[in-house]
């Protein structure tokens, strides 16, 4: 799966670079179309919110979920336009997401020594009132765009398709305000545990937006597992929410 990502994004870059050289080559064109097209900015800023969910898990995982899972990401973004066809053009940049998976009842020994990760129910037991999963990968995003106004980028229908290949820079749990199995509080503190033993250091996601101007509805699947091979359950990253794009 991964040299076929990998092989995809190799692709996609390629025919980019040959398009931009065809058109280095070509006529500019003249007129109003052209200067219109030459204003529109070549670099801008990618920013997200999303509803985070893990595909493939497990009743006694799903079964613990709580809270509100959620996403946010952030990108700056090169535009490359294709003039040959003014309404397309291929986007690259870098940036960061988190996820923050929430669950209920229930505790991950991230820093465990087992060979797999522990989920433990803790339905009977003390347990933290607050209790979640957060991950953060460097990113490096790529789109293949449509713009259906091309001469007033602001306005108009977009839609796009793409792969993220991000790498792990960190993961956690977090647990605040414990309580007992009746659900009344003994303490006030904060544990946190950090450890990538058991998180998938590499993670790749197609995605795909549509939207109106700078307005979109976007969505992610994972191409790759939450967890590393053999550690835990074979479940895959989903989002979907609202992105604010310069282009």
């Amino acid at each position: 799966m991964k040299k076929i990502v990998l092989l995809f994004a190799l692709s996609l870059t390629f025919v980019t670079i040959h398009a931009q050289d065809t058109l280095n080559n070509s006529n500019p064109g003249s007129g109003i179309n052209n200067i219109l097209l030459k204003s529109r900015p070549g670099q801008h800023f990618m920013l997200q919110y999303t509803l985070d969910y893990w595909r493939g898990m497990p009743d006694s995982i799903s079964s613990h979920q709580g809270g509100f899972s959620r996403g946010f990401g952030a990108y700056f973004m090169f535009d490359k336009r294709f003039k040959t066809s003014r309404k397309l053009s291929f986007g690259i940049g870098a940036g960061f997401s988190t996820s923050n998976i929430f669950f209920k009842k229930m505790d991950l020994g991230l820093n465990s020594l087992t060979p797999k990760l522990p989920f433990t129910a803790l339905d009977s037991a003390d347990h933290f009132k607050k209790y979640k999963l957060a991950t953060t990968y460097l990113e490096i995003p790529l789109e293949l765009r449509f713009t259906g106004n091309p001469d007033n980028y602001t306005k108009g229908i977009r839609a796009a398709l793409g792969l993220k290949l991000g790498t792990l820079v960190n993961a956690h749990t977090k647990g605040k305000s414990p309580v007992n199995k009746d659900n009344q509080s003994i303490g006030s503190y904060t544990e946190k545990i950090n450890s990538k033993r058991f998180i998938n250091g590499s993670r790749f996601m197609a995605t795909a937006r549509v939207g109106y101007g700078v307005f979109n509805i976007t969505g992610a699947y994972g191409l790759s597992n939450v967890l590393k091979d053999g550690v835990g359950p074979s479940m895959k990253l989903f989002e979907i929410g609202l992105m604010v794009s310069g282009l």
